[in-house]
């Protein structure tokens, strides 16, 4: 490289040849300089100052492009007393490792290269290399100022903390096991006091559930006088025929003691149960059927519901102790059972015959009929007469039970109290109209029309036990036994009952007893394929009634049914 310095004295001369001639050179370059001069040799000494200026100069261009002096280790193959030669930074770096469990710091000393340079002269990369973090705790830190600057340097070490565990296993296998230990022994603590304070609020909300109990009890029980019967508080209640009051209901309910279960539902489990030495019967209701409770209930206290030939309605009542609840509903107990069970045992002559289908149309027309005045009752119907949801009195009559699928007819403004459903009950007494689905919903009568259609088969499972003048019975069975199967789909039904219009079959014998010949006409009228032409629950009353007083006087029968 060479140059040339002209420098402006106060004394001019041209000086460049007389240095060109004496080969004041440089490693460098040439360097000239030109003096001028008037001619006065005096100046001699300031061009002498001026040529030593003029030499420092020259050694600063040298270092510069030259570079600096480093110290290094470990160091190249041509390196000489631990010394490199840097053209851009020395740099002096720290690295941490850990064996055995033990910190070891390796110090490495270097040169930079002008092609690891940055347009500002800086090496970007390594000299930024600490503000980076690193699995490895290392830093690093250059310096420029003079030779072997980076002798004197010593980096700061980055935060041992954002070095990875994996590292120092030792001290990793610690900290996790005492961050584990921590953690666990946290959350059994949270867990056991959540638990405690669980525990203590279900304890005080059944304790204070025990105390409102017992306040009941002891406030209901001021209603009921020792010594009275379930008879006595229904004679003595309002004269409605809804019930016992709803205080004394709740009282019953809860000191009644189940005996044994006698049957089971759709809805439920019935139980024989006790109340101060007196039979009673307890239809537990399944939780998920507390609508078909409500209903029931509402339905059973309903004024003027109670009637000879509907089951006597008790009390109800929701019990609970905690982890379930149960929904009772208390009626009367009658030891025979269902007309379903009661007929596969007994066989019948023709007054327990006409005193059972009499009963039963009685209890029907009973809810089939609007009772007006100021505390009257609605007309209902029933919905699932079957042979199972009639009970047999003691004195051989009968009542209908299970008022579950019963609807009622709202006359103020002509309203059907009903359940868009319109497939319900059994279908194994469904009625034409129930099975291909053209029964009129809104329309109350539709529903009565149903309930004579099922009476009409109910008719036929009674007359099958009836043993008339030959002395022969049949075996008792459920209508179209011979038809379906035992538990026969919805489709198999309507293919029976409205395509091909089967009906159950008529024993020969029947025809050569007058009653029970009667009773071929009322029955076969009342299953009808049109509804339209099947008989009134108060028209079947009527004929059964009078087939029943002539057959109690032994006279003859002449009707005209």
């Amino acid at each position: 490289m060479s140059s040339c310095h002209t420098l402006f004295l106060p004394q001019t001369a041209i000086f460049c040849n007389a240095l060109k001639a004496d080969n004041f050179q440089t490693g460098s370059g040439n360097h000239c300089v030109k003096v001028k001069d008037k001619g006065d040799m005096a100046t001699t000494s300031r061009i002498l100052f001026l040529s030593l200026f003029i030499s420092s100069i020259s050694i600063f261009f040298i270092e510069q492009v030259n570079g600096i002096k480093c110290k290094c280790d470990p160091c190249p193959h041509d390196a000489v007393n631990e010394t490199c030669e840097a053209t851009s930074k020395c740099f002096t770096a720290i690295r941490v490792t850990y064996e055995n469990g033990f910190e070891e710091h390796y110090w490495t000393y270097g040169c930079f290269s002008d092609q690891e340079k940055d347009k500002a002269g800086n090496s970007v990369l390594q000299c930024k290399g600490h503000l980076v973090p690193h699995a490895l705790p290392k830093t690093i830190e250059c310096c420029d100022e003079e030779d072997y600057c980076n002798e004197e340097i010593e980096p700061d070490l980055q935060d041992k903390s954002t070095a990875s565990p994996e590292v120092h296993p030792t001290a990793s296998l610690s900290d996790i096991t005492q961050l584990a230990l921590i953690v666990s022994v946290s959350t059994c603590l949270i867990i056991f006091i959540i638990t405690v304070t669980c525990l203590y609020i279900r304890y005080k909300r059944n304790l204070s559930q025990r105390l409102l109990l017992k306040d009941d009890i002891g406030q209901s029980e001021s209603f009921i006088c020792n010594g009275e019967s379930l008879k006595s508080y229904i004679d003595h209640s309002s004269g409605s025929g809804s019930g016992i009051p709803f205080l004394v209901q709740r009282t019953i309910a809860r000191q009644i003691n189940l005996i044994k279960s006698i049957g089971k539902g759709r809805y439920g489990e019935v139980w024989k149960g006790k109340w101060r030495e007196e039979n009673v019967a307890v239809k537990i209701f399944f939780t998920t059927e507390e609508g078909s409770w409500f209903r029931e209930t509402e339905l059973y206290q309903t004024v003027l519901l109670r009637h000879d030939n509907i089951l006597g309605f008790i009390a109800s009542d929701i019990k609970g102790t905690g982890s379930w609840t149960q929904l009772f509903l208390i009626t009367d107990y009658h030891e025979n059972g269902s007309l379903y069970d009661y007929l596969s045992t007994h066989i019948l002559d023709v007054d327990d015959t006409l005193k059972m289908v009499h009963t039963i149309s009685c209890g029907l027309t009973h809810l089939h009929t609007e009772i007006f005045g100021t505390k009257g009752k609605p007309a209902m119907a029933h919905r699932d007469i079957k042979s199972k949801n009639i009970l047999v009195k003691r004195d051989g009559s009968c009542c209908i039970a299970d008022l579950g699928l019963a609807v009622r007819y709202i006359s103020e403004n002509n309203e059907v109290d009903v359940p868009p459903i319109t497939r319900q009950g059994t279908k194994r007494y469904m009625a034409p109209e129930v099975l291909d689905e053209t029964l009129l919903t809104h329309h109350f009568d539709a529903y009565r029309k149903a309930d004579i259609y099922a009476f009409g088969l109910v008719m036929w499972e009674i007359c099958r036990r009836c043993v008339a003048n030959e002395g022969v019975v049949e075996d008792q069975q459920v209508p179209y036994y011979d038809c379906v199967q035992t538990d026969p789909s919805f489709d198999e039904m309507r293919k029976v009952v409205c395509i091909e219009k089967m009906r159950p079959e008529i024993p020969n014998r029947w025809l050569n007893d007058q009653y029970l010949k009667a009773m071929i006409k009322v029955m076969t009228e009342c299953w009808s394929q049109n509804p339209a032409a099947r008989l009134t629950s108060l028209r079947v009353k009527k004929t059964l009634n009078k087939m029943y007083q002539l057959s109690q006087k032994n006279e003859k029968l002449e009707l005209n049914c």
